[in-house]
C-alpha cells in the first residue's frame, strides 16, 4: 500500500503530484523554452512565441488530459463548435497559444555527446516518474509482467476507418510493465524501442525468447531478495529465465505455450498431450528441485511452470456453469491473478490520453503520464481523502484537469 498518510484535504493535484512534481514541470519549462530559442535560432525567428510559463505548462498538461476522459479525436476539438467543444476550459488559453507550445514541447531539448538511447528526450522524465513509484508504494507480493492495453479506446476502435486504424498501429515501441496484482498500481515501467528493421529490431524479436527474458530481467532488476512471486505471460516464461530469477530470491508462476514460449530444458512428454482422453481437472506434474511443469486439462490443456507453489497443495477454479474444477494451486492463484489484471485493464486502459502524435518520445510521454494518473487514483482510493469525497475515475480526472487549469480551489468540497 502506500507508504505515506496523505491528508483528508489532499486534492487529485497532490496525488499526481507524488510522482509528477513542481520540480520536473519547471524542468519541462526550461527545456520547452531552450528548444524554442534554438529552433529560432536555425529556421527563424518566431514573433508569435513568448516563453512559456510553470501556469502555462500546468494548462498544457490539463488540456492533453482532458482528452483521457472525453476521448475527443484531437485536443484542438476544445476549441472547435463541434461535439467535444469546452468553453469552460477553452477560455484559458488560445488554441494558437496552446499550438505553439505543442510544437516547441520538449522535456531534453538538447542531446548529449555522450547520448546513444534511443529515448534520450524522455529518459530523464522516465526515471523520476519510477522513483516516484518506489517512493509512494510498497507493493505486494504477487505480481504480473504483462504488456497493458494502451492502444485506443475502444469506442474509436468501432468508428475508424481501415486505413485510420492502420495508420495508428505503427507504434515503433512496445511497453511492458510490472504490475501489483493486489491493487492494480504499475510499480515499474519499460519501453522497448523497435530501432531498426535489422536482426535486433522489434519485429524480429517478437516472437522470440529473448527480447521477453531481456524485459522481464530489467522489470525484476530492483525486486531481488523480496521473495516476490512473478505471474507470467506464455511470452515470457521459461526455465532458463524462472531458475535464474530463483537465484535472486524471485519466484515465478507462469502459463506455457509450445507456439510462444521457450521451452528448452522442458521434458516433450509433458509438453505432448498425452493420447488418453482427459477429464476436467486432471493433472500431471513433473519436478526438479524446486520448479514444477503441471499439465492441467480443462477443455484442453493448459501448462504452467512454477518455483513459487507446492505442487500438491490442492485449489479449485470456480465456474459459472461447471462450478468447482479441481486443480493444483499455482493454477488457482495464476487464474486469480491474472484476472485482476484484466479487470484494472478494462477500467483504466480507457483513461489513457488519446492524443496521438507522430514522434516515438512523444507518445511514451503521454503513455507514461495516463499511467502516472491511474497510478495517483488508486493510492487515491487507499486513502482517507477518498472516504471524504469519493471521486470515480473519470471525476479524478476531471478535477485534476481543473486544478491543472487553475479553474477552482484545490481543497475537496464536502
Amino acid at each position: 500500500g502506500p507508504t505515506r498518510k496523505m491528508p483528508l484535504t489532499a486534492s487529485a493535484m497532490d496525488f499526481f503530484q507524488l510522482f509528477v512534481p513542481d520540480n520536473i514541470l519547471k524542468n519541462m519549462v526550461v527545456q520547452t523554452n531552450m528548444y524554442a530559442k534554438k529552433y529560432q535560432e536555425r529556421f527563424g525567428s518566431d514573433d508569435a512565441w513568448i516563453d512559456v510559463t510553470l501556469t502555462e505548462m500546468k494548462a498544457f498538461l490539463g488540456y492533453m488530459i482532458s482528452t483521457s476522459i472525453h476521448h475527443c479525436e484531437s485536443v484542438l476539438s476544445i476549441w472547435s463548435s463541434g461535439f467535444y467543444s469546452n468553453k469552460s476550459i477553452a477560455l484559458i488559453m488560445t488554441q494558437s497559444r496552446f499550438e505553439k507550445i505543442l510544437k516547441y514541447f520538449h522535456i531534453v531539448a538538447f542531446r548529449s555527446s555522450q547520448t546513444t538511447h534511443g529515448l534520450y528526450k524522455i529518459q530523464p522524465f522516465l526515471d523520476s516518474l519510477q522513483n516516484g513509484f518506489d517512493s509512494a508504494f510498497r507493493p505486494s507480493q504477487a505480481q504480473v509482467l504483462h504488456e497493458p492495453l494502451i492502444d485506443e479506446d475502444p469506442v474509436f476502435i468501432a468508428t475508424c476507418t481501415e486505413r485510420e486504424l492502420r495508420k495508428r498501429k505503427k507504434r515503433k515501441f512496445s511497453l511492458w510493465v510490472r504490475q501489483c496484482s493486489s491493487t492494480g498500481f504499475i510499480c515499474q515501467i519499460y519501453v522497448h524501442l523497435k530501432e531498426g528493421s535489422g536482426a535486433d529490431g522489434l519485429d524480429a524479436l517478437k516472437n522470440k525468447p529473448q527480447l521477453h527474458s531481456m524485459v522481464a530481467k530489467s522489470l525484476c532488476q530492483n525486486a531481488s531478495g523480496k521473495n516476490y512471486i512473478i505471474f507470467t505471460g506464455p511470452s515470457i516464461t521459461s526455465l532458463n529465465l524462472f531458475e535464474e530469477f530463483e537465484k535472486q530470491g524471485i519466484y515465478c508462476c507462469g502459463l506455457l505455450s509450445a507456439r510462444k514460449s521457450d521451452c528448452t530444458g522442458l521434458p516433450p512428454s509433458m509438453l505432448n498431450n498425452p493420447e488418453t482422453p482427459q477429464s476436467r481437472g486432471q493433472y500431471r506434474i513433473r519436478m526438479k528441485g524446486n520448479m514444477s511443469l503441471i499439465c492441467w486439462y480443462n477443455k484442453g490443456h493448459f501448462r504452467f511452470l512454477t518455483n513459487a507453489y507446492s505442487p500438491v497443495q490442492q485449489g479449485v477454479i470456480i465456474k459459472r456453469k461447471s462450478g468447482e474444477i479441481p486443480c493444483p494451486l499455482a493454477v488457482e492463484a495464476f487464474a486469480a491473478h491474472l484476472s485482476y489484471i484484466c479487470k484494472y485493464d478494462d477500467k483504466y486502459s480507457k483513461y489513457f490520453i488519446s492524443h496521438k502524435p507522430n514522434k516515438t518520445w512523444q507518445q511514451v510521454f503521454w503513455f507514461a503520464i495516463s499511467i502516472a494518473i491511474n497510478n495517483a487514483y488508486i493510492l487515491y482510493k487507499m486513502s482517507e481523502a477518498y472516504h471524504v469525497t469519493r471521486y470515480s475515475r473519470a471525476q479524478f480526472g476531471e478535477r485534476l484537469v481543473k486544478e491543472l487549469l487553475g479553474l477552482e480551489d484545490t481543497s475537496p468540497s464536502h
